[in-house]
Parts: C-alpha cells; structure tokens; sequence
C-alpha cells in the first residue's frame, strides 16, 4: 500500500521519471515492477504520482543485482523478504548454474574454434601425425591448398564442419578403409575387371562412399572428380603409384557406375 509522504521522506522522495533516470531503467519497468508487486513506491504526491524513498531506490538495487546474475522477476521477489540462509541457498544454486553455462559455452566456443581451424587446414593433427596416419606420400599441405582452391565451396565448408569433430583415431579409421579400397581398386584393375560390371560398380559406389565421408557426393559429383583425377597430374601420379594404369580405370568405372544411376558422364556437373 501506499501512502502520502511527509516531512524529510517527502522531500527526499523521487518521481517515477526520476527514480528510473537514477538507476539507468525504464519508467515502463518501474509501473510493471509496480503492478506484479516487486517494488512499489511508498507514497504518492498529492497529484497522485508515484514517489520512491531511498529505501525503495534501495530495494530497486537489489533488484538489479538479482536481475543481473540471471534470476527471474519472481526468484527476486521471493529473495527480497526472504530469510539470508534461503538467500543464501538460492545465490549458491544459481552460481552452479552459471558454472555449468560457462562450461557449456567455453565448450561451444572450442568447437568453434576447432570449426575455424579446420576450415583453414582441413584436418586437425600435427603434421607428423598426419603422414604417420595416411601415409608417407601425404603431404600436410595438402590441406591448405584445398582450403586456397575449394575454401568458398559448400562442400569445404561440411568437411570442415566434419573434421573439427573428429580424433586421430577417427582419421585413422578412415584411413584404414581408403587404404583397404585402394587396394580392392588396384587388385580389381589390374584383373581387368570390366567398368559398368557388377564387381566395377560395387566399388564405385565404396570410392564414392570414401569421398562422402569428407561431404555428400552426388554420382554426378562423382563424374567431376573422376575428371579431375586423370586431368590433374598430382592426382594421376598417387593412383597410378598404387596401380599403373589406375587413374583411367577408375574414371572409366566412376563414369559407368553414374550412367547406372541415370547420369550422363560427358554433361555431369557439380550438383
């Protein structure tokens, strides 16, 4: 309830407008901290406008520390008349809080921070730690060169959203497995196992599940890379180092597999 002030309270005593001036808030917040009972002025002047005693300004203050540290409107208004061992209780379960939020979120910022890196370089291990996993012809360059002639693409982008979460022993997995198909690849090659056959198409389809697991690759993406492998020199020297002769195999297999799944290899794109 309120009521008139008189004598120094009265004199003391601050408008609504002056009262949120002072505490740096709005006179909207004070009517509706007004209206749930939060902090309602002591008096009125004879026009019948709020007028605010230094305690009130004091309670206000209370306010903005409880508000400030992330408790909500009610929380405080139990908090203001509330005994200090309850007090104390619920400052000490919000500060937990608070911690386990500055957790999550020094968490969220590494994640991000392993993001940006990984779009910079790809994969996320020392150098030597990398030729140890995929092999003594990988060149740790290797991925800052993608990142100069892919880094706009969506599919740079999901590699590196990939990458950022994986372990030397993720690496190592996938390694393993392309190194187990290359081998498929250069036994099946070297047998002269026909493009388009059922023996040609399976592994195809295993090359092109090796190339998803860096970002989804479409059979008309497919096509483009297997151009790419005979057309650049860097590509067709590390095939044909696993089998002479591999490089064109595995184009003329990637482009019978993507006829199979109704793509035109001679009018594929990147889609």
């Amino acid at each position: 309830m309120t009521e008139q002030l008189f004598g120094d309270d009265a004199d003391s005593a601050l408008t609504v407008g002056a009262a949120a001036s002072r505490l740096g808030i709005t006179v909207r917040t004070l009517h509706h901290w007004d209206a749930i009972g939060l902090v309602r002025p002591s008096g009125r002047s004879d026009g019948g406008y709020r007028l605010y005693t230094d305690a009130d300004l004091g309670r206000i203050g209370r306010v903005l520390v409880y508000r400030d540290v992330g408790l909500s409107l009610d929380e405080i208004g139990i908090l203001l008349d509330a005994p200090a061992v309850h007090v104390d209780e619920t400052l000490r379960g919000q500060r937990a809080e608070l911690g386990q939020r500055i957790a999550d979120l020094e968490e969220l910022g590494e994640s991000l921070d392993r993001i940006i890196d990984a779009r910079k370089s790809g994969v996320l291990l020392p150098a030597d730690e990398q030729v140890s996993i995929f092999g003594r012809h990988w060149q740790p360059s290797w991925g800052p060169e993608a990142h100069e002639r892919w880094g706009d693409s969506a599919q740079w982008a999901q590699h590196a959203e990939r990458s950022a979460g994986r372990t030397a022993a993720d690496w190592q997995k996938i390694a393993d497995c392309v190194e187990m198909l290359n081998e498929d690849l250069a036994l099946a090659c070297c047998a002269g196992v026909e493009p388009g056959s059922a023996e040609a198409n399976s592994l195809a389809e295993r090359h092109r599940a090796s190339i998803g697991v860096y970002f989804d690759c479409t059979h008309s993406m497919h096509v483009c890379l297997g151009r790419m492998y005979v057309a650049d020199p860097g590509f067709s020297e590390f095939y044909d180092t696993v089998e002479t002769g591999l490089t064109a195999w595995l184009h003329a297999v990637i482009d019978a597999n993507a006829r199979a799944h109704g793509v035109v290899p001679e009018s594929a794109t990147w889609v």
